[in-house]
Formats: C-alpha cells, structure tokens, sequence
C-alpha cells in the first residue's frame, strides 16, 4: 500500500510543479524588488547621516603631517580637550604666533600692493613646497627691506615737498615784497591826511601805520611760509588776534597741489608773507605757524639773491625727482615679485596655523610622546581617516602607527547632511530657523517643492514667472564664473538661491497659468470660454451676469471671468479655499513626519499620546472643513459653510436644512466635535504620569545607594540614565505638556487661518498688476502722443520690474518662509542640534574670502 501511495506521488510531482510555478514565479517577482529596494542608495537628505564619536593616538613625529592630511580630507571635527585652558597655556601658543605674525606681514605686503595699484597674481604659482622656517625669514626680509624703502621714500618725499613749496614761496613772496615798497609812500600820505590830525588816535595808531611813515620805516619785517587752504582763514584770524591787528596779511594759492606723505592724498596749499615789527610778535607768529602746522621758508629781499636760490631749488628738485622715480620702480619690482607669491604664501600660512590650532585641542598623554584626541565623524568616512592616518605614519617614518577607535558617547551628535549645489540652498533655509537634531526628519526633503510652490501659490502670474526664470537661467548659466568672483553680499545672496529661483519662477509660471493671468491679462490658450455674457457688456451693473453654454475651460481660471461683475467674488472664494487645503495638507504632513520621528527614535509614548491626539483634533474640525469644501465643488451646492461650522460648535444637534452637502452630516459633526474634545485630555495627561511611573519602576530603590550594583547593571543601564535619572521632574515635565497642548490646539485654529495670507498675498498682487495695467499702460496708450506712449511704457516697466518684481517677491518669499518656518515645522522639528564643522582647509579658505 505505501509502495503505491509513493508511485502516486512520483507521477503527480509534475502536476505538483506545474501548481506552485506562479507561486514561485511570484516569489522571485517579490525577491527581485525586495534586492532593488535594497540596492537603492539612502535618501541622505531625510536623516542626518550617522556620526561616530572616534580617539586618535598619534605620535608626536607624525602628528603635523597627520592633522594636515585630515584637513584636505575634510570629514573629521575635533573635539577641544583644552577647553579650560587659555590660549596662552597650550602646546603650540608659539607656533600659533608665529603663523599670526607671519599673516600680518602678508596682510602688509597685500596692503602696499593695493595701494601701489599692482595686481597680485590670481592664479598662485606652482613651486616646490618651502618650510615654514624658510619662509618666515624670507617674509622677515622681504618686510625688513619693504619697510627701509618705504622710510627713504618718506624722507624723499618729504624733502621734495619742502623743495617745492620753498620754490611757490620764493616766486609768490617776492611778489608780495615788490608791490609792498612800491604802495608804501602813497599809503603813507593818505594816512597822514585823514588820521594823524587826531591826536587820541595818535598814541594807539596801528603798527602798519607807524611803519609807513618815513620816520620809522626801517623797523619792518615779516615772515614768510605756506600752509593748507583749508586753514588759512583760521589761521589769519589767530595772527589778527595775537598781534591785536599789529600785522599785515598777504596770501596767495600756491596754484599747484601738494601730495602729503602721509596720507598719500593731494592736498592745496595757500603762499602767506606776515608783515610785523618787534620780537615778541614774530615769536607768537612763530608758534602760531607751529600750531596750524604751516611752513616757513626765509626769502631775501633782494631780488638776485632770489633768482640764485630760486635756480639751486629747481636744480635740487630735478635731481630728487630722478631719485624718487627710480626708487619707485624699484619698490614696485620688488612688490610684483611678492604679488606673484602672496597667494600662495597666505594659503600656506593660513593652513598652518589651522593645523597648530587644532593640535592644541589635543591632550599629551603621560608620556608626553603622543598626541589624544577625540572628534565626530560620518561613519561612511571611517574608512577614509584610516588611510589618511597611515598614510600620515608612512610619509613621517614613523616608527609607531596612529591608533584610531571608536569610543561610546554621552552628548548628541553633530548633524550632518551631504548636500549639493541644487539642496544645498533648501537646507540654509531650514537651518537659519535652527539647525535639525540628530537623526531627526529633515524639513528641506519637503521645503524643496512645497516653499517655492507656496511662494507660486501668493505670486502667479506667468508672465512675471518667465522674468524671474530668465533672471535664474542666467545666473545658473554663469555659475562657473560667478563661482570664482567676490560678489557684494545681495548678489552673493542671490546666486546662493539661484536653484530656489529657478522652482520659484517654474511654480509661478504654473499657478500662473491655473489663474490665467500674464501682467494680469488672461489669454485662451486651451480653448474658448464655457461662459459667455448675458448683455452687451459683463461688468454692466444691471447685468445677470455670466452664462454657461459649453462644457469647463480645460486647465485653469476661465478668461471670461474677468472684467465681470462676478470677478472678484469668485477668485476671492476659490483661492481663500485653496489656501485652507493647502493649509491644512500641509499641516496634515507636519505631524505625520512628528509619526515618523517617533517609530524611528522608538518612541511609542510619542505616537499613542500626541501623533494620534494631534491628527483626531486637526481633521476633526479643519480636516472636515476641507471635505465640506470638496465637496461643495463637487456638487455644486449652495451650503454656507460659514454657517455650518459656527452651529457646529454652537448647536451641533439642530437641523442643517439647506446646508446639508450629505447624508448623515449632522451625526458625523457630532462625532467629530467629540472626538475633537476628547483629544485635547488625551494630549495633556497620560504622557506625563506614564512618564513618572515609568521613571519610579526604573530607579525603584536606587536612592539610597548602590552597594553591590553589578558591572553588568551598570553596563545595561543607559550613560544618559545613570547620569540624569535624579533629574527628573514631574511638575516641569506636566507643565511642558501643558504648554505643548495648548500651543497644539490654539495653534491648529491660529496656523490655518494663517494659511489665508495665501490668499490675500495672491489677490494683492492680482490687483497691483491689473491697476499698473489699466491705469499705467492702457491709459497711456489711449493717447495718440508717441512721447506719452513711450514715458506710460517706462513707468509701467519701472513699476513691474521694481515693485512686483522685486518688493513683490521679497514679499512672498517672507511669507513663505513664515509658514515653513512656524506652521509647517512647528508640528515634529525640535531644530536643537547643532552642526558638523570638519576641520578642512576648503572651509577655511571660503571663510576667509
């Protein structure tokens, strides 16, 4: 009988196969997507990428070289293990000052290279590596001889000044000394006719009176000099006040410019000849000269004798003019000769001290033969630091490789996010509101589509769309070039966000289109209008308004709609609608990702006690909102939802009668607000008990000591739990929860009505395009005037580029970022952490440009 019964089975094993093939055939379908899933590469912009807390012990000979090949690597950021020491009390202060010293000879020499107007070189020469010993004496000599050119220059230059302006005063003084003497006996008589009669006036005459007269004509002297224009009428006045008026004043311009060797800048000088008598004026002119700091020059009255200085001071300014040329050229060969390796230098310099500057985050061990230290790194750079270090021991010749480990940490991680240039911009925008916590969901993997259709949303018009895509394409087709200039800080900004741009203006040319508006004037670009007017004009007053007589306009806002009586009622309700769905989908999103951050950091009290509270109370009230508002377009009803949801609050149980959009409306409404009042308890108390007894199960008997406590208790026990379980506060933590439950529900009615500036942002701008259209350019164009036509097109360009261009799209790009930043992030993003900065020569180059 079992011989049989195996015979059967024999014959039947193909009719067997034949049954399970599709099963297998499923099977392998199955295993085939489960191995492609698994082969995709992880989104590294949902979570932050994993970070490992690592030890270095590396050998004093090898520790340079070492920390210099981890800063081109890029992947490691150390820990400071000297942080309660100053910087005056670490390893390598000395090393430290010296790189400073040496950075502040290579920000002179850039500085005399600017200010000779010469060009460093862009591009820095490739040679052979220098030391830094050798290096610093050639930056100590190239100063030490720069410095000692520049002081004789000084001194050249400054006799040289001096020369001329003894040569301006020689020919403006000898003028003054000639027209003097021969005004001098005319002015004598007539001072004689009309004052000396009075003899009161005799005794106190004026030393300029007493001086032209015959009798006492000999006592007369003066001093001549030349100061700045700028101070000679102060400085006349000073002179008239200290003689008491017993002087003369003669000034003149010197007619040429001065260069003053200190400030390099040219300045105007103004020839004066002081006409007085006695000693003790000429030392009160004298100090007073000193004071305005105005120079004087002795001049001859003799006329020969004024030729013959005046031809030894142009001969000595040839010669000095000769001297300061050649030393010029002199000094700019020598400054062209550092610009050619300034760049160079100054990236080297600045490497270096980077280096000592983090070997002094680094702790000598006991021996004082190695270097400890401790720093974060992505765990997919593990493998990269390792063969940087070895090859950091093989290039030292060290005898002792570096020891690298991975140590248990207490503190939460740096966060680290692998961007490029497209999410690089998205992710700044996240982090200016603050920085994710490790491992939590990021913002930016949604902030890359929903904020630039948010900002769409409040600016679209596609014809303003296409003008801000030109403006991104533009920047984007420069990128190369624009990447290697020094831009100001708006452009800087600008091409930062030139990928932000590019969505912005792609969302906008989108909804621009849906409202069918181009510089606000709608087009039938898919097909003619289902409506048509009723009377001779649509916006007629008395006019029934629109009629219905082919099927919907396929893709977006029917043109017909403007002009009409029913324009602004009808846009005003569809987008204030949109902006609730948008609204409330978007909060929606936010607590779902508060869902994923819970199940990844295995927080189950998170899920059961907010996630579900959070999602019931939201949809309960707004969620059904949103429905209501389908399907009031669905069907076409005429229900007030206004209506609806104030009695559902106010009278739940009362008839609908006309605002009834479905069956059993009114028992979901009540099921709704109950569940909505059931969540807000849900939300604020079983968190914070389960919470406290948790914590007393944990720590149950633990407060009075822990005498013969296991190393295998202490091992199982979380270092965050041994460290803090004495912390824990009960009335803090209820308070917390409190605060968060409010800030929940006040937030959920506060942040969608919020979501309404969508609306009024889109219609604003609707409007303002309209009014520059209609009242701008139509009206300037109903003039038969080609000069009105022309200024009418200026001004509506002038308005379109300046206003809704640029203040329209700071406007809406604000806006946008508050609700990404308050309403949207608000919902599961903590933005507590804090960033991963790798110790890298890169970021130390941007950061210094």
């Amino acid at each position: 009988m079992n011989h049989h019964k195996i015979q059967l089975l024999y014959w039947a094993q193909p009719a067997l196969s034949l049954l399970d093939w599709p099963k297998k055939k499923e099977r392998e379908k199955m295993e085939r997507m489960e191995r492609f899933i698994d082969n995709l590469p992880p989104m590294n912009l949902m979570r932050s990428e994993k970070m490992t807390l690592v030890q270095l012990i590396i050998p004093v000979e090898s520790a340079h070289r070492a920390v210099s090949y981890l800063g081109e690597l890029g992947l490691l950021q150390f820990r400071d293990l000297n942080a309660e020491k100053s910087p005056f009390q670490r390893t390598f202060v000395n090393q430290v000052k010296r790189c400073g010293e040496m950075s502040r000879k290579l920000r002179f020499f850039k500085d005399q290279i600017s200010k000779a107007g010469l060009l460093s070189s862009v591009l820095p020469v490739v040679e052979p590596d220098v030391e830094l010993e050798e290096l610093e004496i050639q930056l100590a000599e190239h100063e030490h001889e720069l410095i000692e050119m520049n002081s004789n220059s000084e001194k050249l230059r400054q006799t040289y000044n001096e020369l001329l302006e003894f040569k301006m005063v020689l020919q403006k003084a000898g003028g003054f000394l000639v027209s003097s003497n021969n005004h001098a006996v005319a002015e004598e008589r007539e001072l004689s006719e009309n004052v000396y009669s009075n003899d009161d006036y005799v005794e106190t005459s004026s030393l300029l009176e007493q001086e032209m007269r015959p009798a006492d004509q000999s006592g007369l002297r003066f001093i001549s000099g030349i100061i700045c224009k700028s101070k000679a009428l102060r400085f006349e006045r000073m002179l008239f006040r200290a003689t008491r008026g017993n002087m003369l004043f003669y000034q003149s311009s010197a007619g040429e410019e001065i260069m003053d060797p200190v400030s390099a800048e040219m300045v105007e000088k103004t020839v004066f000849v002081v006409f007085f008598s006695g000693e003790q004026a000429r030392t009160k002119i004298l100090k007073i000269c000193e004071a305005f700091g105005a120079n004087c020059y002795p001049v001859p009255e003799d006329i020969s004798k004024q030729r013959q200085i005046t031809r030894e001071v142009l001969s000595r300014l040839s010669e000095l003019e000769t001297t300061l040329d050649a030393g010029m050229r002199h000094r700019n060969k020598a400054l062209t000769s550092i610009g050619y390796h300034l760049q160079q230098w100054m990236s080297m310099v600045r490497r270096e001290k980077a280096v000592y500057d983090t070997l002094n985050m680094l702790n000598f061990d006991v021996t004082k033969k190695c270097l400890v230290g401790e720093g974060w790194c992505p765990i997919f750079a593990k493998a990269q630091i390792q063969e940087a270090l070895q090859r950091a021991t093989f290039d030292s010749n060290s005898q002792v490789g570096i020891i690298f480990h991975v140590m248990d940490a207490v503190e939460s991680p740096p966060t680290y996010f692998r961007t490029n240039h497209f999410t690089n911009a998205y992710q700044e925008i996240v982090d200016a509101y603050g920085v994710a916590r490790y491992q939590e969901a990021n913002p930016a993997v949604y902030t890359v589509i929903t904020f630039p259709f948010l900002f769409a949303v409040m600016f679209g018009d596609w014809g303003h769309g296409i003008c801000l895509l030109l403006g991104a394409l533009v920047l984007i087709a420069r990128e190369s070039r624009l990447n290697t200039q020094k831009l100001g800080s708006f452009m800087e900004m600008l091409f930062g966000g030139r990928y932000v741009l590019l969505l912005m203006s792609l969302f906008s040319v989108y909804c621009g289109l849906i409202y069918n508006e181009f510089f606000s004037v709608p087009f039938h670009i898919f097909g003619g209008s289902a409506y048509k007017c009723r009377d001779a004009t649509c916006s007629d007053a008395h006019s029934a308004g629109l009629i219905k007589f082919r099927d919907p306009y396929p893709f977006g806002v029917d043109p017909s709609w403007r002009g009409s009586r029913s324009e602004l009622p009808f846009l005003n309700s569809l987008k204030m609608k949109m902006s609730i769905l948008l609204g409330v989908a978007q909060m929606n999103l936010g607590i779902l990702l508060s869902y994923f951050n819970a199940r990844f950091f295995h927080n189950s009290l998170d899920v059961r006690y907010q996630f579900v509270p959070q999602m019931i109370f939201l949809n309960s009230l707004f969620g059904y909102l949103s429905l209501l508002i389908i399907i009031k377009w669905c069907t076409g009803s005429q229900a007030d939802l206004y209506h609806v949801m104030i009695y559902m609050f106010l009278s739940p149980t009362d008839d609908l009668g006309d605002n009834e959009l479905f069956w059993g409306q009114r028992p979901l409404q009540i099921v709704l607000l109950l569940l909505a009042l059931v969540a807000v308890p849900w939300m604020l108390f079983p968190k914070p008990f389960i919470l406290k007894k948790l914590h007393s199960e944990r720590f149950q008997g633990r407060t009075y000591g822990m005498l013969g406590t296991s190393e295998f208790d202490l091992d199982v026990e979380p270092d965050s739990a041994r460290l803090h379980h004495e912390e824990f506060n009960f009335s803090e933590v209820f308070v917390h929860q409190m605060i968060h439950s409010i800030e929940f529900v006040l937030g959920a009615v506060s942040n969608t009505a919020s979501y309404l500036r969508l609306w009024a942002l889109s219609l604003a701008h609707s409007e303002l395009s309209t009014v520059f259209y209609e009242k701008v350019l139509l009206l300037a164009w109903g003039y038969d005037n080609i000069v009105i036509r022309l200024v009418g097109l200026a001004v509506f360009a002038f308005a379109t580029a300046f206003i809704l261009l640029m203040m329209e799209t700071l406007s809406a790009f604000l806006h946008a970022l508050r609700l990404h930043w308050v309403e949207f992030q608000n919902k599961f993003y903590h933005g507590d952490g804090y960033k991963f900065k790798p110790f890298s020569f890169a970021l130390i180059a941007e950061d210094d440009d």
